[in-house]
């Protein structure tokens, strides 16, 4: 199990980071493992390898994450703190942040909401901190997922591919460009989504992932569990409401009032998505959505 405060027998933290040169011709606080600049070019193109950044104050933690995680096939690069976080996203193509929420500084929530107004990148967060009340904060921030310590790193590397395959495009249905429902319009390719007034949204991976499924099951009550189950790919834990606060989420998006008239509440059941839906490709629109099983 990894959580906070990890430290060998002799109470010495433990690290293998060096520092990257040369790319704002000196210290770069971006840091890249030995074990990933000695095994990569071997083992994988870094053009297709998926890129991971880590933002962890403990720096034992930050090394033996970035190590499993390059063993199972990733690029990963860390930073102590995330005074840096917004400059390292301008200068390298990041496709996971990995952000650990108590933090000297500025702190987790404030990054993972500064990140989600700027960018849908996908966002794991990181806590010692395991409450309920914690994980919907970090939720309603923005986040993809929320990882409490101590964890099995499998565990994380589970959320880890389920939150970059939410973020990969759609390929349920590759003829299906577009979705028109209620006067909304959700450009699948580019996910974005137009709304009424014109203003358009562009979706995190976990809005997106959660509205596609609701477009493909119409007028269908869908229950919590299997909203988990088709966005995460995992069981909803016993009073897990972490879907509530995807489902808010998207609401906003969808530009939902206090009393929602597309995505509805079903008391004691889960949610509904009360709309005619529309698929259209390149070569046109095809009436009726596809129903999903």
């Amino acid at each position: 199990m990894l959580g906070a405060g990890s430290r060998d027998r002799g109470g010495q933290l433990q690290a293998t980071a060096i520092n990257c040169r040369g790319l704002h011709g000196g210290n770069d606080p971006l840091q890249f493992s030995r074990a990933a600049q000695a095994e990569a070019p071997r083992l994988w193109h870094l053009d297709v390898m998926k890129h991971i950044l880590i933002v962890d104050d403990d720096r034992e933690i930050r090394t033996l994450l970035a190590e499993y995680l390059e063993r199972n096939g990733y690029r990963v690069s860390t930073l102590p703190d995330g005074r840096g976080l917004m400059a390292a996203l301008e200068e390298h193509a990041v496709d996971l942040v990995v952000l650990d929420l108590m933090m000297p500084g500025v702190d987790g929530l404030t990054l993972c909401r500064d990140l989600r107004a700027k960018s849908r990148m996908p966002v794991l967060i990181l806590s010692a901190r395991g409450e309920d009340i914690d994980r919907i904060v970090g939720l309603e921030m923005g986040a993809d997922d929320y990882l409490p310590k101590p964890f099995h790193p499998r565990e994380l590397l589970a959320r880890t591919r389920s939150v970059l395959g939410r973020a990969q495009p759609e390929a349920i249905a590759p003829d299906v460009a577009e979705y028109r429902f209620e006067g909304l319009r959700l450009d699948v390719i580019r996910r974005v989504l137009v709304r009424h007034d014109n203003v358009k949204v562009p979706l995190p991976g976990a809005e997106f992932e959660l509205l596609m499924v609701f477009l493909s099951r119409p007028n269908r009550v869908l229950s919590r569990d299997l909203l988990v189950e088709l966005t995460q790919g995992r069981e909803a834990p016993a009073y897990d409401r972490s879907i509530d606060v995807r489902v808010s989420r998207l609401r906003q998006s969808l530009g939902e009032g206090r009393e929602p008239r597309l995505l509805k509440s079903v008391y004691g059941e889960g949610y509904v998505l009360a709309a005619q839906v529309e698929a259209g490709g390149r070569e046109g629109a095809v009436t009726g959505a596809r129903q999903a099983p």
